[in-house]
């Protein structure tokens, strides 16, 4: 349970597409909720994803995930103000 005041709290929802170019998808193991606190720093992890691919050698693969060059970062901001 967080401590502090209820209104004080938003929820922003942020979705993470996944492109596959074989037959299973990846599939999120399970969902993730997470919070970022106030005096988080930039470029502080916030949080780490993992997903599942049926179609995985047994050795594994390595993927790569990146955000659009021309802006890397995302922002939280306030629709009010």
């Amino acid at each position: 349970l967080l401590s502090g005041n209820p209104k004080d709290t938003t929820r922003v929802p942020v979705y993470v597409r996944i492109l596959d170019v074989n037959d299973n998808a990846p599939q999120f193991a399970v969902f993730y909720d997470t919070f970022v606190c106030e005096n988080a720093r930039a470029g502080q992890l916030i949080q780490t994803i993992s997903a599942v691919d049926k179609d995985d050698p047994l050795g594994g693969q390595k993927f790569f995930f990146s955000l659009a060059a021309v802006n890397p970062n995302f922002t939280v901001q306030d629709n009010e103000g």
